[in-house]
């Protein structure tokens, strides 16, 4: 009886040390348990070559984090995470977007900030002649304008805001073309398919197939801001501030100095 009862009393000891070995295990925090973090970036098309020429930069400080960039209009991008797909970060280009995901309680409030400025200009293919600032686009021989769409796209709610403003939005309307983002409307403008296109001066700058006619007044348009902010059901929030906040560094401003941006 006794041989039994031991028996039981040490089958028991057995499972309970198994039991606490798996239970420690899961217990680990996961930044011990997974060494490895991957961040989606989900940013405003503009911003495509600043942050492609950051992330080289950012994994040498931080190896063990890799970025995934999701690069579309900010309309689009909001849309995305509205409905559930997967983002750590959300970087748009109009403060619009980032209060319809704040008010859904959707971002964390506490890590956002703006964090970029930019502006909006006119611009034209390279050996163009004509049009030469927003009022000769109602000139007839210009045919074709090319803007974002003012419902998904800042620039393009930036170009509607201007235009209106000028007194030009309801006889240009026949003339537009509208673009899902404003990388897509300079291609329009670089291939020649339109006269003239309205995007950043970021934009611009990265093209040597369009020139700038115009830099629109900041006065015809709300400020153009780039607000960045934390995605709530994140997984990695430690990674995700410690990424927002080298993009807020010395490194990243550099980049995006040279590629036309204003610090904010």
């Amino acid at each position: 009886m006794k041989r039994i009862f031991s028996l039981a009393l040490n089958a028991g000891l057995a499972l309970t040390i198994a039991l606490m070995v798996g239970m420690g295990w899961q217990d680990q925090p996961p930044a011990i348990a997974q060494t490895n973090f991957r961040l989606v970036v989900s940013a405003a098309a503009s911003l495509t070559d600043a942050l492609k020429e950051i992330a080289p930069l950012y994994k040498q400080t931080q190896p063990n984090v890799t970025l995934r960039y999701n690069f579309a209009s900010s309309g689009a991008l909001q849309q995305q995470i509205e409905n559930g797909a997967p983002a750590d970060i959300f970087i748009a280009a109009a403060e619009k977007q980032m209060d319809a995901l704040q008010q859904k309680n959707l971002i964390e409030p506490a890590s956002r900030r703006n964090l970029l400025t930019n502006r909006l200009v006119l611009v034209v293919p390279k050996t163009s002649k004509g049009v030469t600032n927003l009022q000769s686009l109602k000139d007839i021989r210009v045919k074709r304008i090319a803007i974002g769409n003012p419902r998904s796209v800042p620039a393009g709610q930036y170009s509607e805001e201007a235009l209106k403003k000028q007194g030009l939005w309801n006889s240009l309307q026949p003339k537009f073309v509208l673009a899902n983002n404003v990388r897509q409307v300079l291609q329009f403008v670089e291939s020649g398919n339109v006269q003239a296109g309205l995007v950043y001066a970021t934009d611009a700058k990265t093209s040597n197939k369009v020139k700038v006619v115009q830099v629109i007044p900041t006065n015809l348009h709300t400020p153009i801001v780039y607000p960045i902010a934390v995605v709530k059901r994140s997984k990695n929030q430690t990674s995700t501030r410690a990424f927002i906040q080298f993009l807020s560094g010395n490194t990243a401003k550099k980049i995006f100095q040279k590629y036309g941006f204003g610090i904010n």
